[in-house]
This record gives structure tokens, C-alpha cells and sequence, in this order.
């Protein structure tokens, strides 16, 4: 009997970290998304090269995460090729329910990462 719950408990559990593995994805990509959304306006206005303003897009970011519930995240700019990135990392925290009976520890953390770019005519 114990073995058979022990089966269900990591199909259940395994289930339910696979999920909060994607929740954490999507989280990051809607995020990394956000805050690519936030270009620096005086250059572009100015008529200058249309890049990813750091100050905006974490406040993006994070006040996107905030509103969605999860505030364990990363906000990186890297370059590539010339051009500014915004990278974002969301942990997730999993409390597993059934595997902690059998010595498994009680939670499990996930995490995703998304990276995004500023899209602008011409691009």
C-alpha cells in the first residue's frame, strides 16, 4: 500500500512541478516581454537608435511579477550583436503534497527564464 502511494504521490507531485516549471516560463516571457516593451523615448524622440531603458523596464518588470504574484526574479541586459536585451529569471516555489510523507522535502523551487528584445520598425 505504502508503494502504491508513494507512485501516486510522485505522479502527483511530479505533475504539479512540471506545471509550476511552465507557470514560471510563462511568467518570465510575459515579463521579459513587458519590459522589453520599454524603449528609452528621449533617444528615439531625438532620432537616435530605439534600445531597451533599464530604469523602465525593471519597473515594468517587477510591477508586472508583483501584480502576478511572484516577486523571485532576475533582470538582466545583455548585448548581443549590438543590440540590448532584456533577459528575465522567475523562481517558483512548488509545496509538494504527497512526497513529503515519504522524506521528500516539503517544497521544491523551479525556476524559468525568458529573454526579449525591443521590436521597432525597421527591425
Amino acid at each position: 500500500m505504502i508503494g502504491v502511494l508513494a507512485i501516486i504521490g510522485l505522479a502527483f507531485d511530479g505533475a504539479g512541478q512540471l506545471r509550476s516549471r511552465q507557470l514560471a516560463d510563462n511568467l518570465a516571457a510575459e515579463a521579459a516581454r513587458t519590459g522589453g516593451q520599454s524603449i528609452d523615448r528621449a533617444r528615439a524622440i531625438q532620432g537616435g537608435r530605439k534600445e531597451i531603458d533599464e530604469v523602465a523596464a525593471r519597473a515594468a518588470v517587477t510591477s508586472y511579477l508583483a501584480a502576478a504574484g511572484a516577486t523571485d526574479h532576475s533582470v538582466e541586459f545583455p548585448v548581443v550583436d549590438g543590440e540590448k536585451l532584456i533577459r528575465v529569471q522567475v523562481t517558483v516555489t512548488y509545496d509538494r503534497y504527497l512526497l513529503g510523507f515519504f522524506g521528500f522535502g516539503a517544497a521544491v523551487t523551479v525556476s524559468g527564464e525568458a529573454t526579449a528584445r525591443a521590436l521597432t520598425e525597421g527591425s
